[in-house]
């Protein structure tokens, strides 16, 4: 067993301690009555009586996150038409959001794990592993990941994308067994300012959750939430607009349950308060909603019979001084009614990028092997495992000469003549639109190679299926087999097995075996020798 292995092991062990004899039953529940009120005595500064929603200027917002530079903002810019002035009508968000929330959230896996766990280090753990896997990721596509992923500690990443989240994740667990005694950090500071790759939200998010702590949160979801609400046209990627969103979330927190209300908040994004066919007859907090009445108004407008009607605040008009309503060059569209909030920045097309890539097979004792080479530690795909590449020449001839020279970099001489192409692969990465050029070389009647430097490895077709290897490595795959996705119709002479056909990996270390293997290139030696 490697080093790391062990080390993950003994993670292993400590998320699998006995529970702490701290009674059943939801986690609220379990709670002391004494760490109810210490709690409640840390958090009696975070009331939003006297906090007007700018972080800056909040005295309940926690002091490592207020002392950042970039959270300080111009009062003057922004209207108390877009905050939440009174002690009341927070009261009333919070109480109408978690009333729903109760009635209404989903049964998911990492909730259940949360509510349910009574040990604080298993619990935090739970919350971290969903956080990270629902960045850029949806709620559906991460459930079985999730599953898998707790039921056998570490389940391969390859497929879930965004792969740097998945070493950044394995990073700071090595952290906390090594570093911090197989404990957690308890606070959203401390989560952030100890863990690798744990940014502000998720950091409020275990801490929140996992801990207790008043600290608000904003992802997607919520940013959606607080921007209908408060009738924030701005964008929200803006500075500006930003911390303006951590201010109210961090007014708006419920000190008793700061974990339900975030999630609640991010429920009530997900289901109702869609990005494009908001629910809003079933939002619970409609009657505080901002963007809702600015539609009540635009109809009475529509309708001549304004006269008469309640009043329905607004924002300054036309002074052009407010920096969070919508800008002039956008104006209200009668058309999308509440979609009118928040207007998404103009997203760049992705840069288009071409390579070559080539699969080199041989043969070996336990059937045909193929050639694979890690990535760059930073960078797309960071760490991940990949067929032998290089960025495309313009020309046929240039392009087999460069591709060659590759391949014998990490393999030794090779037989030019047996290179052959054999399609082309088109992958759309977030920011990055890939064509890959795809060539083969089988090396067939020829003595097999049996050392590789290290960052490279030998594996079987089979070991290739459970690889930490990318989506579109896979299709490349499926290119060099002959076979169309989602067909089962392997390459006879190749004889490799498909996704369609291949057995899952087994519990237990194989499986930690196998995923931490693929991700520490330090580790290129003994993998090497294993595979083969």
């Amino acid at each position: 067993m490697t080093p790391l292995v062990s080390r993950l092991s003994r993670l292993w062990a400590i998320m699998r301690k006995p529970r702490a004899a701290v009674g059943s039953g939801h986690r609220k529940q379990a709670a002391s009555q004494e760490g109810r009120q210490k709690h409640a005595k840390n958090n009696s500064q975070a009331k939003p009586s006297a906090c007007d929603g700018m972080i800056a200027e909040c005295p309940g917002a926690p002091a490592g996150l207020a002392r950042q530079p970039e959270e300080v903002v111009l009062q003057a810019s922004v209207s108390s038409y877009h905050l939440f002035r009174d002690i009341a009508e927070v009261t009333a968000f919070r109480g109408s959001l978690l009333s729903w929330y109760d009635q209404e959230k989903r049964d998911l896996p990492w909730r259940r794990r949360a509510e349910d766990e009574m040990d604080l280090d298993r619990r935090a753990y739970a919350v971290w592993v969903s956080e990270v896997m629902l960045q850029q990721t949806q709620v559906a596509t991460v459930i079985n990941y999730y599953t898998g992923w707790m039921q056998e500690v570490n389940q391969l990443w390859a497929g879930l994308g965004y792969y740097s989240r998945g070493r950044r994740l394995q990073e700071g667990a090595r952290k906390v067994v090594e570093e911090l005694g197989g404990h957690m950090p308890r606070t959203a500071e401390t989560l952030q300012q100890l863990l690798p790759g744990v940014g502000r939200y998720t950091a409020g998010a275990i801490a929140s959750i996992a801990f207790g702590q008043a600290t608000g949160v904003v992802d997607g979801n919520v940013a959606r939430v607080l921007c209908r609400v408060r009738a924030i046209g701005a964008d929200p990627s803006s500075t500006l607009v930003s911390q303006q969103l951590w201010g109210l979330a961090q007014q708006l927190v419920d000190p008793a349950r700061p974990g339900d209300f975030n999630q609640a908040a991010m429920e009530l994004g997900a289901t109702v308060c869609t990005p494009q066919r908001p629910l809003c007859s079933q939002c619970p907090v409609e009657s505080l909603c901002r963007a809702r009445q600015r539609v009540e108004r635009e109809q009475l407008l529509a309708s001549r019979s304004l006269s008469g009607s309640p009043d329905v605040e607004e924002c300054a008009p036309n002074t052009g001084q407010c920096h969070l309503c919508l800008p002039p060059s956008e104006p209200w569209d009668q058309t999308l009614g509440v979609v009118n909030f928040p207007r998404k920045a103009s997203r760049k097309p992705p840069r288009e990028e071409s390579s070559a890539t080539c699969v080199l097979e041989q043969p070996g004792a336990l059937g045909a092997q193929i050639l694979l080479v890690q990535r760059p530690n930073s960078g797309l795909l960071a760490g991940l495992w990949e067929f032998p590449s290089v960025t495309w020449e313009p020309s046929e001839q240039l392009q087999r000469k460069a591709l060659l020279q590759e391949l014998q970099r990490w393999a030794g001489p090779l037989p030019a003549t047996r290179l052959r192409h054999l399609g082309e692969v088109v992958h759309t990465f977030s920011h990055i639109k890939l064509t890959y050029q795809v060539y083969g070389l089988a090396l067939e009647g020829q003595t097999p190679v049996t050392t590789v430097p290290p960052g490279a490895r030998w594996l079987t077709q089979e070991e290739f299926h459970t690889a930490a290897v990318s989506t579109a490595m896979k299709k490349v795959f499926r290119v060099y087999q002959g076979q169309q996705p989602g067909t089962c119709m392997g390459s006879k002479r190749s004889q490799v097995s498909s996704p369609c056909s291949r057995k899952k990996p087994r519990m237990g270390q194989q499986v930690l075996d196998n995923f931490f293997r693929s991700h520490i290139s330090t580790d290129a030696h003994s993998l090497n020798s294993a595979a083969q």
